[in-house]
């Protein structure tokens, strides 16, 4: 999995591929964390081997090799809301990178999903709240009432972690996180 940077230098790790995608037109940050985890699981015995694209693709993360958090609107108002700055895709990866190295960093992954089920609206004018309409746009969601009732429920714990964090900083540095 050779990538050539710009400078002509050629890579052959993840961090490579993903500023390689970075640099094509049309691909963004977001996009190209995505495409990058997506190729590592891939080629990491968690697909059938048949779905590899890849021979040489490394099959673990070394040290100087970076993954990224897709970091979207949904993750930066979570972001805003444990502490009010002007966050990005990269000063979101930035800090959490100061905590989490390798395959640790897809924890924060979940951010995603507890902040697309929890907001309404779009912006800066998002409202955090139980979103259920969107938790029903999730294909792959458990549609079970009871299920729903249970993702409710801990939706409104992460609401709660969320509200608590707003009102002191006290979450923020309970986990290790530093601005």
């Amino acid at each position: 999995m050779s990538v050539i940077d710009p400078n002509g230098t050629e890579t052959k790790n993840y961090h490579g591929l993903y500023t390689g995608m970075k640099n094509q037109k049309g691909w963004g940050e977001k996009t190209s964390a995505l495409f990058t985890k997506s190729i590592f699981h891939l080629h990491n015995n968690e697909y059938p081997n048949e779905l590899k694209i890849w021979n040489d693709a490394p099959s673990d993360l070394e040290k100087n090799d970076l993954f990224y958090l897709p970091v979207d609107a949904v993750i930066i108002t979570i972001f805003k809301n444990i502490q009010p700055k002007n966050w990005n895709f990269k000063s979101v990866n930035k800090i959490i990178g100061k905590n989490y190295s390798g395959t640790d960093f897809e924890v924060w992954d979940d951010l995603w999903f507890w902040g697309f089920i929890t907001q309404i609206g779009t912006g800066d004018g998002r409202k955090m709240d139980w979103n259920l309409n969107k938790y029903w746009t999730l294909r792959e969601s458990d549609k079970n009432p009871k299920m729903i009732a249970e993702i409710k429920g801990k939706a409104e714990q992460f609401l709660s972690v969320l509200r608590e964090s707003t009102n002191d900083n006290k979450t923020y540095k309970q986990y290790g996180l530093k601005a």
